[in-house]
């Protein structure tokens, strides 16, 4: 089931051929699914409510979809899938071409051997979960004087309390895959602050997985 958030926060469920152009697509307005969420109070939780109860979410939307309001998918704005991420973590030149590249030009690397370190060296990073957006909110540009790229990633949306997991264990964790742009600002800084000021943008579009761990219960959401 692809799910998506758009407009006002609102919930679809994205019909039609995935291989096909999402605008000619349309969606099921399920938003009236949200309603099996638990309600919260101040302090709110540091995770995404709906990642957290997505089985329940799913088993509402797919009993009210056939009834829901169908809608052009390309009349919506689309918004992030994950509206309160508990963290946002990434991986930093995760491909040896990428490395190449930015080894060989003084544009990127900028004379800072961090940005020159493979990724073992390098570990990963953090995100402030503020640089999240969906298609339809835009990346600001907050440098227009530097250079800023972008890089299409692939996102997972990690649905249950993850600590020391397993590589046989680790699909076990995850809720559902989206696709990001992660946007740099090129400069000395560490990553953290050059990628959470300019933004990554995640298509509103999130897959959950079709594997035994998406019906289990998850307590966090990542």
């Amino acid at each position: 089931m692809r799910l998506c958030r758009f407009d006002e926060n609102r919930l679809g469920v994205i019909e039609g051929d995935p291989s096909t152009a999402l605008g000619a697509s349309s969606l099921r307005d399920v938003t009236a699914a949200l309603d099996v969420l638990p309600q919260v109070r101040y302090p709110l939780p540091t995770h995404d409510p709906l990642i957290a109860n997505l089985p329940q979410v799913l088993a509402r939307a797919k009993t009210i979809a056939s009834s829901a309001p169908a809608l052009s998918l390309a009349d919506r704005r689309l918004l992030s899938p994950v509206a309160n991420p508990g963290k946002i973590v990434a991986a930093p030149v995760n491909y040896q071409t990428h490395l190449d590249e930015v080894r060989a030009d003084s544009n990127l690397h900028h004379n800072t051997a961090a940005h020159t370190v493979t990724i073992q060296t390098a570990g990963l990073f953090l995100k402030a979960n503020s640089s999240l957006v969906g298609p339809g909110e835009g990346v600001i540009i907050r440098k227009p004087d530097r250079r800023t790229d972008h890089e299409v990633e692939l996102c997972v949306v990690i649905g249950r309390t993850a600590s020391q997991v397993s590589k046989a264990d680790a699909l076990d964790y995850v809720a559902g895959y989206t696709i990001g742009l992660d946007i740099t600002i090129r400069g000395t800084e560490d990553r953290s602050f050059r990628k959470s000021v300019s933004r990554i943008r995640v298509n509103s579009i999130c897959r959950s997985p079709s594997t035994a761990s998406s019906a289990r219960s998850r307590t966090r959401a990542g």
